[in-house]
């Protein structure tokens, strides 16, 4: 058990485990005059290593986490350790603290790649630069795919154009319909660059305004760009456009 390993003394081992770690942690914060154990017990709680098969249940816990801990002038970050911040007065204070943005990704279940490449920039609800680093993470899936070096709209025809027949596909490009699913994703994500990723590029971001709905929109359908990236196969099929 964790207490143990932080050598921590379990002394009720008879009641419900969230009374069971309230009072064992009561009692050593009390018998130590500090909150040192206390804070190696969450550290070590939190470790990322203990969430490496369900990252996205790390990032829920340390939301949720966050919120509370901004109260007391800590933050746990992406490395399990904690930091002190500024004490947070109001609850919407420290709920903005927590990520809203990133919260709310995390209700739709989104998927994990996009936490990923863009989880500093959601800390901070940098809306400009979560849809930049969010949109890159979908050519450089292709990339490590495929083994290309292009970018944007170069990259995806190599990527999955029919016309040499494509590296990747999503289906097995037997049937009308198959083809049109499979064209019809690489133009989402040649517009999906077009529309978010060049401006977000180029323009300075006091010039160019994302919402927090244009971005929760945005980054939901990075996640379901790649859902169908990780089920997308390499192939050797020939089709003429």
């Amino acid at each position: 058990m964790l207490l143990t390993q932080c050598g921590i003394i379990d002394p009720c081992p008879g009641i419900t485990k969230r009374n069971r770690l309230y009072e064992a942690l009561r009692q050593r914060q009390q018998q130590d005059r500090c909150a040192n154990n206390v804070i190696a017990f969450i550290q070590a709680a939190m470790h990322p290593v203990r969430f490496s098969q369900d990252p996205v249940k790390f990032q829920s816990i340390k939301d949720r986490l966050n919120l509370v801990l901004s109260f007391a002038g800590y933050q746990l970050g992406e490395d399990g350790n904690l930091r002190e911040i500024s004490i947070a007065r109001t609850l919407s204070e420290a709920e903005q603290r927590a990520g809203r943005l990133r919260s709310e990704l995390l209700r739709r279940n989104v998927h994990p790649d996009v936490l990923h490449f863009c989880n500093t920039e959601l800390l901070q609800d940098n809306y400009f630069h979560a849809v930049l680093e969010a949109t890159k993470s979908v050519a450089d899936k292709i990339r490590q795919i495929t083994r290309l070096t292009g970018d944007g709209a170069n990259l995806i025809d190599n990527a999955f154009g029919l016309k040499n027949g494509p590296l990747l596909a999503i289906n097995t490009l037997d049937t009308e319909s198959e083809i049109s699913e499979h064209t019809g994703l690489a133009n989402m994500i040649k517009g999906l660059f077009g529309i978010f990723r060049n401006p977000t590029a180029h323009a300075p971001r006091t010039t160019w305004v994302i919402k927090e709905q244009d971005a929760l929109d945005l980054l939901t359908m990075v996640s379901y760009i790649h859902r169908q990236l990780d089920r997308a196969v390499p192939t050797t099929k020939r089709r003429t456009q």
